[in-house]
């Protein structure tokens, strides 16, 4: 791990996880303006450049309000964001926090996601004094949750009707993960 500018870089064998800039917007906005992508994002396709700007606003809004932390992916060798992961809802006082990710779909079944994921939950329980990482997934997310159970996630119960996001109530899966149960 490289910390630039007090923002922890982290570096795997294919990726450079790093910090997500106004330069990124162009990134940002093509994967987040994609139907597929944003299916179970919890928010509609991005429709202009502003709603990437207003994205990148809120990596930046809870990094400095300390209730999240957000890296671009990037492969080794180039600097274009190919997707993003990271933490959110960060409750200090109780040591949980909860996982998200995407990553632009002609990425997809390569392993990218999961290279890191496993990177970030490794930072949060080595150093954000972390001890329950949660992941709320729709039940529809069949890839998602794959990949949070083989990173060691349990999944925990069935949240009803737990979220109101594009005009519609949506079921999540609540899965989580214990420090003392992690397994680099």
């Amino acid at each position: 791990m490289v910390t630039v500018n007090e923002f922890p870089v982290l570096e795997t064998e294919r990726l450079i996880l790093r910090k997500i800039n106004d330069t990124d917007v162009g990134s940002i906005f093509k994967y987040l303006s994609d139907p597929e992508v944003m299916k179970y994002y919890g928010l509609e396709p991005f429709k202009s450049i502003d709603d990437a700007q207003g994205e990148i606003a809120w990596y930046h809004s809870i990094l400095k309000e300390q209730t999240g932390i957000r890296w671009g992916i990037t492969l080794k060798g180039t600097d274009e964001i190919i997707g993003s992961c990271g933490f959110l809802n960060t409750v200090s006082n109780h040591y949980r926090t909860d996982i998200g990710f995407e990553l632009s779909k002609e990425f997809w079944g390569q392993g990218i996601a999961s290279e890191a994921i496993n990177a970030i939950i490794q930072y949060a329980f080595e150093h954000m004094n972390i001890q329950r990482i949660q992941a709320l997934i729709e039940p529809l997310n069949s890839a998602s949750q794959r990949m949070v159970e083989k990173a060691g996630f349990l999944q925990e119960g069935l949240l009803r009707k737990y979220e109101y996001t594009c005009g519609k109530f949506d079921d999540l899966y609540m899965y989580g993960l214990l420090k003392e149960d992690y397994d680099k």
